[in-house]
Protein backbone atom coordinates (compact mmCIF):
# COMPACT_ATOMS: atom_id res chain seq x y z
CA UNK A 1 0.00 0.00 0.00
CA UNK A 2 1.11 3.50 -0.65
CA UNK A 3 1.58 6.09 2.02
CA UNK A 4 -0.95 8.90 1.55
CA UNK A 5 -0.19 10.64 4.82
CA UNK A 6 2.36 13.02 3.34
CA UNK A 7 1.30 16.63 2.93
CA UNK A 8 1.53 18.61 -0.26
CA UNK A 9 3.19 21.99 -0.57
CA UNK A 10 1.28 25.24 -0.44
CA UNK A 11 -0.15 26.48 -3.75
CA UNK A 12 1.71 29.77 -3.38
CA UNK A 13 4.85 27.93 -4.44
CA UNK A 14 3.29 26.80 -7.73
CA UNK A 15 5.07 28.40 -10.71
CA UNK A 16 1.79 29.48 -12.36
CA UNK A 17 0.13 30.95 -9.27
CA UNK A 18 -0.09 34.46 -10.72
CA UNK A 19 -1.67 33.20 -13.94
CA UNK A 20 -4.16 31.07 -11.99
CA UNK A 21 -5.15 33.99 -9.75
CA UNK A 22 -5.62 36.28 -12.77
CA UNK A 23 -7.76 33.68 -14.52
CA UNK A 24 -9.84 33.11 -11.39
CA UNK A 25 -10.41 36.87 -11.07
CA UNK A 26 -11.44 37.09 -14.75
CA UNK A 27 -13.87 34.21 -14.35
CA UNK A 28 -15.51 35.73 -11.28
CA UNK A 29 -15.61 39.14 -12.94
CA UNK A 30 -18.02 37.86 -15.58
CA UNK A 31 -20.58 36.87 -12.97
CA UNK A 32 -21.42 40.40 -11.84
CA UNK A 33 -24.87 40.01 -13.33
CA UNK A 34 -25.57 36.48 -12.18
CA UNK A 35 -28.75 37.67 -10.50
CA UNK A 36 -30.08 38.92 -13.85
CA UNK A 37 -29.82 35.55 -15.61
CA UNK A 38 -32.80 34.14 -13.72
CA UNK A 39 -35.13 37.06 -14.42
CA UNK A 40 -34.15 37.01 -18.12
CA UNK A 41 -35.07 33.33 -18.24
CA UNK A 42 -38.37 34.01 -16.46
CA UNK A 43 -39.21 36.80 -18.92
CA UNK A 44 -38.55 34.36 -21.75
CA UNK A 45 -40.62 31.64 -20.12
CA UNK A 46 -43.55 34.00 -19.57
CA UNK A 47 -43.23 35.42 -23.08
CA UNK A 48 -43.42 31.93 -24.57
CA UNK A 49 -46.40 30.93 -22.39
CA UNK A 50 -48.28 34.24 -22.42
CA UNK A 51 -50.57 33.44 -25.38
CA UNK A 52 -51.98 30.48 -23.45
CA UNK A 53 -52.02 32.33 -20.13
CA UNK A 54 -53.98 35.26 -21.60
CA UNK A 55 -56.00 33.05 -23.98
CA UNK A 56 -55.37 34.84 -27.26
CA UNK A 57 -54.33 31.76 -29.20
CA UNK A 58 -57.34 31.86 -31.52
CA UNK A 59 -57.67 35.63 -31.96
CA UNK A 60 -53.96 36.32 -32.67
CA UNK A 61 -52.37 33.19 -34.17
CA UNK A 62 -49.42 35.14 -35.64
CA UNK A 63 -48.61 36.65 -32.24
CA UNK A 64 -48.79 33.21 -30.63
CA UNK A 65 -45.99 31.96 -32.85
CA UNK A 66 -44.11 35.24 -32.49
CA UNK A 67 -44.21 35.25 -28.69
CA UNK A 68 -43.27 31.58 -28.53
CA UNK A 69 -40.19 32.15 -30.70
CA UNK A 70 -39.22 35.34 -28.83
CA UNK A 71 -39.65 33.57 -25.49
CA UNK A 72 -37.36 30.76 -26.60
CA UNK A 73 -34.82 33.36 -27.80
CA UNK A 74 -34.91 35.11 -24.41
CA UNK A 75 -34.46 31.76 -22.69
CA UNK A 76 -31.46 30.90 -24.87
CA UNK A 77 -29.90 34.29 -24.10
CA UNK A 78 -30.38 33.65 -20.38
CA UNK A 79 -28.77 30.24 -20.75
CA UNK A 80 -25.86 31.79 -22.58
CA UNK A 81 -25.50 34.49 -19.91
CA UNK A 82 -25.33 31.80 -17.24
CA UNK A 83 -22.98 29.40 -19.04
CA UNK A 84 -20.51 31.73 -20.78
CA UNK A 85 -21.06 35.23 -19.38
CA UNK A 86 -17.78 36.65 -20.61
CA UNK A 87 -18.80 35.93 -24.21
CA UNK A 88 -22.53 36.55 -24.02
CA UNK A 89 -22.84 39.86 -22.21
CA UNK A 90 -21.96 41.57 -25.47
CA UNK A 91 -25.41 40.46 -26.62
CA UNK A 92 -27.10 42.48 -23.87
CA UNK A 93 -27.83 45.20 -26.37
CA UNK A 94 -29.48 42.59 -28.61
CA UNK A 95 -31.80 41.83 -25.72
CA UNK A 96 -32.65 45.54 -25.54
CA UNK A 97 -33.47 45.50 -29.25
CA UNK A 98 -35.61 42.40 -28.76
CA UNK A 99 -37.46 44.21 -25.97
CA UNK A 100 -38.19 47.18 -28.22
CA UNK A 101 -39.40 44.77 -30.90
CA UNK A 102 -41.72 43.10 -28.36
CA UNK A 103 -43.25 46.50 -27.60
CA UNK A 104 -44.08 47.29 -31.23
CA UNK A 105 -44.82 43.72 -32.40
CA UNK A 106 -48.57 43.65 -31.60
CA UNK A 107 -49.23 46.28 -34.26
CA UNK A 108 -46.82 44.82 -36.84
CA UNK A 109 -47.30 41.07 -36.37
CA UNK A 110 -50.81 41.07 -34.91
CA UNK A 111 -54.11 41.96 -36.52
CA UNK A 112 -56.11 44.43 -34.44
CA UNK A 113 -54.73 43.40 -31.03
CA UNK A 114 -56.85 44.13 -27.98
CA UNK A 115 -55.61 46.06 -24.94
CA UNK A 116 -54.60 42.93 -22.99
CA UNK A 117 -52.29 41.70 -25.74
CA UNK A 118 -50.76 45.14 -26.18
CA UNK A 119 -50.15 45.62 -22.44
CA UNK A 120 -48.73 42.10 -22.17
CA UNK A 121 -46.17 42.71 -24.90
CA UNK A 122 -45.31 46.19 -23.57
CA UNK A 123 -44.59 44.77 -20.11
CA UNK A 124 -42.48 41.92 -21.53
CA UNK A 125 -40.62 44.33 -23.80
CA UNK A 126 -40.00 46.87 -21.04
CA UNK A 127 -38.65 44.17 -18.73
CA UNK A 128 -36.36 42.91 -21.50
CA UNK A 129 -35.05 46.42 -22.16
CA UNK A 130 -34.39 47.06 -18.46
CA UNK A 131 -32.66 43.71 -17.96
CA UNK A 132 -30.63 44.22 -21.15
CA UNK A 133 -29.47 47.64 -19.95
CA UNK A 134 -28.50 46.16 -16.56
CA UNK A 135 -26.52 43.38 -18.27
CA UNK A 136 -24.85 45.83 -20.66
CA UNK A 137 -23.94 48.18 -17.81
CA UNK A 138 -22.44 45.38 -15.76
CA UNK A 139 -20.52 44.06 -18.76
CA UNK A 140 -19.13 47.52 -19.47
CA UNK A 141 -18.18 47.94 -15.81
CA UNK A 142 -16.40 44.59 -15.69
CA UNK A 143 -14.41 45.29 -18.87
CA UNK A 144 -13.24 48.71 -17.63
CA UNK A 145 -11.96 47.44 -14.28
Amino acid sequence: MSDVSHTRGDITTHPDVHEMRARYTRMLGGHDVALVDGPVFLVGLYCAASPWILHYTTSQPALVTHNLIMGIAFGLLALGFAVTPERMYGLSWAMCAMGVWMIIAPWIVGTGPDAGVVVNNIVIGALAVVLGVICAGAAAKSTHT
